[in-house]
């Protein structure tokens, strides 16, 4: 136990991200190594921005130590990258946490077809019904389903699950120890003792903006597929799905009202390809040759003639970005690619740009109208017009990736960027 401190050392190292915590465990093979690592020695290794080697250098492990006690008393489990059980499937993801903890019995995520359930916090009646029926018809064709447990969608979708007599992984964007939202506890709970609440961030974080994003890459990491419920055109929900074409992952999306705001979002991923998803049969039947011993497929879909559909990895990403209120919290993509993806693009590879074969005036920085905070100002300065990749933004910032990120946020929020394709941004046309 006593190398377990080192990795919650490095996991919470300020300014310090998953892929560069990543890169320092192959040059230095051990996070003890990297903890006892001078500057000089990082520097050898590889590149590191200012911001990392800041973080690198606070050797206090008090933190460390203390996050580790609450674990042991509370029977939180700490996995890393490194343990036999880590998930293959989340390990192969572009930027993979190195520290899991974990509350109630992880399942072996590879030989289950977990299945991610997500949507808007704001939805209609419509949407709790439906998610609520999908999380029960899911568990009962032998689906295990993943939330972030979130308001709305996800909790609905939890509590379907879990009504079906089955097991629930619940992703989130704070320490375990920290419930958000607050009423939610009662279902924490619930999960936990029937299958697991999972984060990357040690007990006592709070459950804030920056870290929802992070969250949804491991809610996607995790599933084979996800389906988006009800989710408006700038939602937490899209980002998960985006991470997901990225990861591989197929894309579910469920028809709403056409003229509902809260719908636009899950209606243009069935415009762009994804599977429509009608019921929960419709996810047993992509996977069911897949976990044969896992899945069974109602009468009526068994019965089914064989349907042809466009496959999901053609879906584009969609344009995303935060909903207003609360919902902006999940409203931010991570940087990065696909380590397994081919035809991905290269974290190396700073200056990756989209090709911009029309004429289009893009939003002016300095216009009087633009209202921007120091930070945002310089994010939004490292933005190309015609698209640049998630790297070359934090590159051009100087700015640590958390605070990057943070940035993103508020900037598509405000709708001076957009997501151009994947992990790339660009800066948005003008309004005619």
């Amino acid at each position: 136990m006593a190398s377990v401190k080192y990795w919650i050392w490095l996991s919470s190292a300020a300014g310090v991200g998953p892929l560069t915590a990543r890169k320092l465990l192959d040059g230095f093979g051990t996070p003890e190594r990297v903890y006892y690592a001078h500057a000089e020695d990082y520097e050898q290794t590889m590149k590191l921005k200012a911001s990392e080697l800041r973080g690198l250098e606070n050797k206090d492990l008090a933190p460390s130590e203390s996050a580790l006690e609450i674990c042991g008393k509370k029977g939180y489990r700490v996995m890393t990258i490194q343990d036999a059980d880590y998930p293959e499937r989340l390990k192969n993801i572009y930027d993979p946490p190195i520290v899991l903890y974990v509350r109630g019995h992880l399942p072996d995520i590879d030989e289950e077809a977990v299945v991610a359930i997500v949507g808007t916090r704001k939805c209609t009646r419509y949407g709790l019904r439906e998610a609520g029926r999908v999380g029960r018809e899911a568990t009962r064709r032998g689906l295990l389903v993943t939330t972030g447990l979130a308001r709305g969608v996800d909790s609905a979708a939890a509590r379907g699950a879990l009504g079906a007599g089955g097991r629930v992984i619940g992703v989130i964007g704070s320490g375990l120890d920290v419930i958000y939202p607050k009423e939610n506890a009662a279902l924490f709970d619930a999960v936990a003792s029937s299958g697991a609440l999972v984060s990357e961030y040690p007990p006592g974080s709070a459950a804030i903006a920056g870290h929802f994003p992070a969250r949804n890459r491991i809610i996607s990491g995790i599933s084979v597929g996800v389906a988006v419920i009800e989710a408006p055109l700038r939602s937490g929900a899209l980002i998960t799905a985006a991470d997901a074409l990225e990861q591989g992952r197929e894309v579910f999306a469920m028809p709403g009202n056409v003229d509902a705001p809260s719908c636009e979002g899950s209606n243009d991923l069935l415009r762009e390809g994804a599977i429509p998803l009608i019921s929960a049969d419709d996810i047993a039947a992509e996977y069911s040759a897949r976990f044969p011993d896992k899945i069974t497929l109602s009468e009526a879909r068994r019965n089914a003639p064989a349907r042809t559909r466009r496959r999901a990895d053609t879906v584009p990403a969609p344009q995303t970005g935060g909903e207003d209120g609360e919902e902006t919290e999940d409203a931010r993509p991570r940087g990065g690619a696909p380590s397994g993806k081919t035809g991905g693009e290269s974290a190396d590879s700073i200056k990756k740009e989209v090709d911009n074969s029309t004429q289009v005036e893009y939003i002016d920085l300095n216009a009087p109208d633009i209202s921007l905070t120091p930070t945002e100002r310089l994010v939004a300065e490292a933005v190309a017009p015609g698209g640049v990749h998630i790297d070359a933004v934090i590159a051009g910032s100087s700015l640590s990736a958390s605070d990057v990120f943070a940035a993103l946020t508020m900037l598509e929020i405000k709708g001076i960027i957009t997501r151009a394709r994947g992990k790339f941004f660009s800066l948005a046309p003008k309004a005619p």
